[in-house]
């Protein structure tokens, strides 16, 4: 999720303007720059006029209430949940409309800071980041280290090119060269299928890791990479930004909740947050968001803390 016009941001670029056959979306960046998303100039991000909750707000950390701003931590490289609109600085997205929605039923604004997505939770618990909105999958490891409150669910996704040229089968894929962003859940999602090869006297899964799910998009188009693996909204967006150049391979599975990222200590912010998201869902906001960005099947009614 990137700044300064890195590769990801001119795909994205390239993409918006003359439908080239490479997708921005992924969850992992090199940069850790800092990207506002308060205004966009495709309109992609849209501001709010959700009113603000004084019950909710009286939650809200003493030191944030002061700044009356939210510092969030995102990699903007995961479209269509986070990435770096075509102005080259904003970080717009179906995540960054959702908590602004929230954001401002807490009487704050949110200030999206662009980073590594492998960087986001150590710079959540350590101060940098008042919270993390990255399409976190929330699992037990996580939840030792912060509180994560659930938004959205969301499965895996492989995809290959258009045809299936080289025939893959996802439960079958030992010795081939398979796409995966690093830090993401599919990592260990792969390590597991190749283990079952190697298990079973057949060569190993050939990993081909990238940062950026951009460049794990383009070796699928390029023939680098038989196949990618990524979360469903992201792989299906990823389909659908390459002109048909991809297509998706065999049905969404694992789903799981993504959540918020926030200090451990701060149980009842989390709370907070997750009423927010109850009260966005109440009127209307959260249904219209998921909607705009093509995301539907993936909502909940079950906002929780560490569920």
């Amino acid at each position: 999720m990137i700044q300064r016009l890195r590769p990801t941001t001119l795909l994205l670029a390239g993409l918006t303007t003359a439908g080239l056959a490479l997708s921005a979306c992924g969850s992992n960046s090199l940069d850790t720059g800092s990207s506002s998303s308060s205004s966009s100039s495709s309109g992609s991000s849209s501001s709010t006029t959700t009113s603000v909750d004084s019950a909710l707000a009286a939650k809200v950390p003493q030191k944030i209430k002061d700044k009356g701003t939210i510092v969030v931590g995102s990699d903007a490289s995961y479209a269509p949940n986070e990435f770096i609109d075509p102005d080259g600085k904003t970080v717009v997205g179906m995540d960054v409309d959702l908590f602004k929605a929230v954001a401002a039923k807490l009487g704050l604004k949110a200030d999206f800071q662009n980073a590594g997505f492998d960087t986001i939770i150590l710079g959540v618990t350590s101060g940098k980041y008042d919270v993390g909105v990255s399409s976190f999958t929330i699992n037990p490891d996580r939840k030792k280290q912060v509180n994560m409150v659930s938004y959205f669910n969301a499965g895996t996704q492989w995809a290959v090119k258009k045809g299936n040229p080289k025939k893959v089968d996802p439960n079958n894929a030992c010795g081939l060269p398979i796409g995966v962003q690093k830090g993401t859940t599919q990592i260990d999602d792969l390590t597991a299928r190749s283990k079952k090869c190697t298990d079973a006297g057949k060569p190993a899964i050939k990993q081909i890791i990238d940062a950026d799910q951009s460049k794990v998009t383009a070796s699928v188009i390029s023939g680098k990479s038989d196949a990618m693996l990524a979360d469903s909204p992201v792989g299906l967006y990823a389909v659908k930004q390459t002109g048909g150049q991809l297509e998706a391979l065999g049905d969404i599975y694992d789903s799981a909740p993504y959540g918020i990222v926030v200090p451990k200590a701060e149980t009842d912010f989390a709370q907070a947050i997750a009423d927010a998201f109850k009260a966005i869902a109440a009127d209307g906001t959260y249904k219209a968001t998921l909607t705009k960005w093509g995301n539907d099947s993936g909502a909940i009614s079950d906002f929780a803390v560490n569920p």
